[in-house]
């Protein structure tokens, strides 16, 4: 267990280097994407048309923000991670197309994506769920926002972030996997549980 803490845009041999366990700071640029985004965003691809953010070597988190206005800037209020499940049926193809070295939500992702991390270089880390203030402090700026015709927490938000973490390293390059690794021991110690309840 290591600590890191990298800065945007992260190339793939740094995104290699972290391990299941680690903890992350991030800092650069990291930018949300929910259900919509994300089929918007392969959208764009499909049809030639160029992506309004290069998503290279950056982090990718899945967030729906509660956003707020200074004067005519954009401020985060909070801004805490949804469940990246949801994300699943795009994930891969998105690592594949764009290239995000980081994904960042919480409760995991299944085989699919764990396949395309492997394979493109990437992590996905867990932001603990309930601290989306504290996530909101490491947002320094936003720099931009894509598609808010989307709805608020649907948009594309391009955030200046520093030291935004603590995040957990849960799956990683080389096929470890935090969720996948409770979830069979969860499994191998169900038939002893079941016994000791007279089930």
């Amino acid at each position: 267990m290591a600590t890191h803490r990298l800065k945007t845009p992260i190339s793939e041999a740094e995104a290699r280097k972290l391990k299941a366990n680690d903890t992350l700071y991030l800092t650069g640029t990291v930018v949300t994407a929910r259900d919509e985004a994300h089929r918007h965003a392969l959208e764009f691809v499909k049809q030639g048309k160029p992506m309004p953010v290069n998503l290279k070597g950056l982090a990718l988190f899945h967030c729906g923000p509660v956003m707020g206005k200074q004067g005519d800037q954009w401020i985060a209020v909070a801004a805490g991670p949804t469940t990246s499940a949801r994300m699943d049926v795009f994930e891969a193809e998105f690592i594949q197309k764009f290239q995000v070295r980081v994904v960042i939500g919480k409760g995991g992702m299944g085989e699919k994506t764990a396949a395309a991390l492997v394979k493109h270089g990437a992590v996905y880390c867990g932001f603990t769920g309930g601290a989306a203030v504290l996530a909101a402090k490491a947002i320094k700026k936003v720099k931009s926002v894509e598609w808010l015709d989307l709805g608020m927490p649907e948009a594309m938000w391009v955030y200046e972030v520093e030291n935004f973490g603590p995040l957990l390293v849960a799956m990683d390059s080389h096929g470890n996997n935090l969720f996948k690794n409770i979830a069979e021991k969860a499994e191998a110690n169900r038939p002893q549980i079941y016994r000791e309840l007279g089930l």
